[in-house]
């Protein structure tokens, strides 16, 4: 492919980055070598050179892989039929996608609201426990909703929070996983409305304690509150069940829904909603809207990613592969570099390899990169870097991953010898972090 890409200048296009989208984003493009990323299909990556990566990155967009032919096969027949909608119509694509999504729901949610991405769902649920007199929200410390202004209020995050106050007032964060601290500030809380991950991603994935969202559940139905669950980056099959709600079997008032919607072709996103929970909405069709929104393109996207997840089993696949992956690493890992390393652990194909600090972090995903792997780090844990394969991922592609795995654990132990640095977790598990 090498031919193919050798037009394409990195450095022409890290110069228009600094002159016309960011300066910072062409600066942090300087650390992995200004590389360009010009196309994809299946588990692969290429850059303008023609190097090939394996892509476990893409913050758990892509379980269906890049260009799943069935994807791109829907999202071209409605792009050359109807793109956009005059939004003055019904529009049956939109219809349909509803139909499909809320089939592969938990037992309930009725109702689908259609967004184009996963912080415009936080929204829509903010809004929506507005509609209801819910004014005061609690979320999770070290928990992820997004960046707009009523998301960020959730994203328990100091880094992010400080330059955009005041956000949302009514805020509360509490210990995830610790389900008698909810309860108190429940009871704490008139008209609250509860927002949590079942499993929190950003924060390093963070898989609560056995029996967590059902005493969620349970608590907010005692008194009262609303109970959105976020599965933007969970949900769809990518920690091993169709969603981290089926976990315990727990139906949310509210669920979001993201990423791997898209079947990594399209950006959209939705609220899903009980038939209570969605009332004002269904009052007022016009009390949220968006013009792009729920798109026939977007929505043809939606239909085929879940019902190519269904038909071709890849939820239970990403139980099956991510199981063994888990297990492949924390050996390997342990073998390799156990002074390191502090812990992996996950859930399906959503794995995470929490080290010693940032800097080893940092390194290792960088080693990786070069043995051709491309993994994320966690926005709110720096020192734990995660690993989002698709569930489409092969054999072979899942040796060449171990293998870079292994290759780049060597490198990085080389030249990080001795002992562990101190436990940082606690720190990182502040429910507000200040800076300076």
């Amino acid at each position: 492919m090498s031919d193919e890409f050798a037009t394409t200048d990195p450095a022409a296009v890290a110069q228009t980055y600094r002159r016309h989208i960011s300066r910072g984003r062409a600066r942090l493009a300087e650390v992995t070598g200004g590389l360009v990323e010009v196309a994809s299909k299946g588990v692969h990556v290429w850059d303008a050179s023609g190097r090939r990566y394996i892509d476990c990155g893409g913050y758990g967009v892509f379980l269906l892989g890049h260009q799943h032919p069935k994807v791109v096969q829907a999202v071209t027949a409605q792009l050359r039929r109807h793109a956009l909608a005059t939004r003055i119509l019904l529009e049956p694509v939109a219809a349909r996608a509803a139909e499909v999504l809320a089939g592969v729901a938990p037992a309930g949610l009725e109702y689908v609201h259609f967004v184009n991405s996963g912080a415009e769902a936080t929204e829509a649920a903010i809004k929506l426990a507005r509609a209801h007199g819910k004014r005061h929200l609690i979320s999770a410390a070290g928990g992820y909703h997004g960046k707009t202004m009523g998301a960020l209020s959730l994203t328990a995050r100091e880094l992010y929070q400080a330059p955009f106050r005041p956000l949302v007032p009514d805020v509360r964060h509490v210990p995830y996983g610790d389900a008698g601290a909810l309860e108190q500030a429940l009871a704490d809380t008139p008209d609250a409305c509860v927002v949590l991950e079942p499993v929190q991603g950003e924060n390093g994935v963070v898989v609560p304690p056995p029996g967590y969202l059902t005493a969620v559940r349970r608590a907010c139905r005692e008194h009262g509150a609303l109970f959105v669950l976020d599965e933007v980056q969970t949900g769809l099959g990518r920690l091993g069940t169709w969603w981290g709600a089926d976990r315990e079997g727990v139906t949310p008032d509210v669920l979001l829904v993201g990423k791997n919607l898209s079947g990594g072709v399209i950006p959209v996103a939705a609220m899903l909603a009980t038939p209570q929970a969605y009332a004002p909405f269904n009052r007022d069709p016009f009390i949220h809207t968006s013009t792009f929104a729920g798109s026939p393109v977007a929505c043809a996207a939606a239909a085929a990613a879940v019902e190519t997840i269904a038909a071709e089993g890849l939820v239970e696949r990403a139980a099956r592969v991510g199981t063994r992956l888990r297990d492949d690493l924390t050996a390997m890992l342990h073998e390799i570099c156990p002074h390191l390393v502090r812990d992996v652990r996950g859930a399906g194909l959503l794995i995470a390899v929490e080290l010693v600090d940032e800097g080893v972090a940092g390194d290792l995903v960088m080693e990786l990169m070069d043995c051709g792997v491309l993994v994320n780090h966690s926005l709110n844990a720096h020192r734990v870097l995660r690993l989002t394969p698709p569930a489409v991922i092969g054999r072979n592609d899942l040796a060449a991953l171990l293998d870079a795995v292994h290759r780049a654990a060597r490198a990085v132990a080389v030249r990080h010898p001795g002992s562990p640095a101190p436990d940082q977790s606690q720190q990182e598990q502040e429910p507000v972090e200040r800076t300076a």
